[in-house]
């Protein structure tokens, strides 16, 4: 398969069960909902060693929100719920709870129980006060600028991770560049995140090492400066590779947003260095959900 010069190998990108939860912080501009977002969602790109993945997945306009005020929606993917609880959690309370004018509400309906606020309530140290406002429990906390107002718990839902796709250029700034249109394009899909610096990482990885302390190194077959001493995927005039990780709530979710991502990075074409696309998998060993690109392109 090419589109505008640009092959779509037969492929397909590998992904695994995981659990997702999405929270809603406002504040009292987007400016200070933006920053406790980003504080919230940050070291949080891989759960190989930062315990969940999480992103940013939009901006809420006031008549989105709980509460009437500009917001973020956050959502955040662990492995497991008990790990989820405990990232969701201690993200909240140090990222939300300590920053300027916010508020935190349960951003997904339905699923199980959670806490969201539920425990973030003892910072109070007793002054914190109960309300129940159309079924939903919300905790008025004390605190210095006046009062954080939580939602007591969100909800945990079974979701997808792990969805990828690899975009290969003739140099670094064209798969930079083709790798942000993509993200920009990806973000206007639902029930996504894109959990790694600005979307794209360029440390993909393979499974297992040489050392065995590790268990993922680089994935050595699409590195330019290897081909010469390794068993290389690339063609000669290939001198940089980059992909984009996408978790999603459903296997749907993530079918649409790599198709309008890959669709962007095919509209820059052959023409603008992008010769490739590709995928990471294991030969089906990792996980259970598989993303062909090419029935995904078709």
């Amino acid at each position: 398969m090419i589109i505008n010069g640009v092959t779509i190998d037969k492929t397909f990108a590998e992904a695994f069960p995981m659990k997702a939860t999405r929270a809603i912080i406002t504040a009292q501009n987007e400016k200070w909902a933006m920053i406790s977002a980003q504080a919230m969602t940050g070291f949080a790109t891989s759960v190989i060693a930062c315990g969940c993945e999480a992103g940013i997945e939009r901006v809420l306009s006031p008549d989105e929100t709980p509460d009437g005020r500009p917001g973020v929606a956050i959502m955040i993917y662990a492995m497991g719920g008990k790990g989820l609880a405990k990232q969701l959690e201690t993200r909240a309370g140090q990222c939300v709870l300590t920053s300027p004018t916010s508020a935190l509400f349960s951003g997904i309906e339905g699923g199980k129980p959670i806490p969201l606020g539920k425990n973030l309530r003892f910072f109070g140290d007793g002054f914190q006060i109960a309300k129940k406002i159309g079924g939903k429990r919300y905790w008025r906390v004390p605190v210095m600028d006046g009062e954080f107002l939580t939602e007591a718990t969100t909800g945990m839902v079974d979701a997808v991770g792990g969805g990828n796709f690899l975009v290969l250029a003739e140099s670094q700034p064209q798969a930079l560049a083709a790798c942000e249109a993509a993200i920009e394009a990806m973000k206007q899909i639902p029930n996504v995140i894109m959990p790694f610096p600005g979307g794209v990482v360029r440390s993909g990885s393979k499974v297992g090492s040489k050392y065995k302390a590790l268990s993922a190194s680089t994935n050595d077959a699409f590195c330019p400066t290897l081909k010469g001493i390794t068993r290389t995927d690339l063609s000669p005039e290939i001198e940089s590779v980059m992909e984009i990780v996408i978790d999603g709530l459903t296997k749907e979710d993530i079918d649409k947003a790599m198709r309008v991502g890959i669709q962007a990075v095919c509209d820059l074409g052959a023409a603008n260095g992008i010769k490739r696309i590709s995928a990471g998998n294991y030969g089906g060993k990792l996980g259970p959900f598989h993303f062909h690109l090419q029935e995904i392109m078709a």
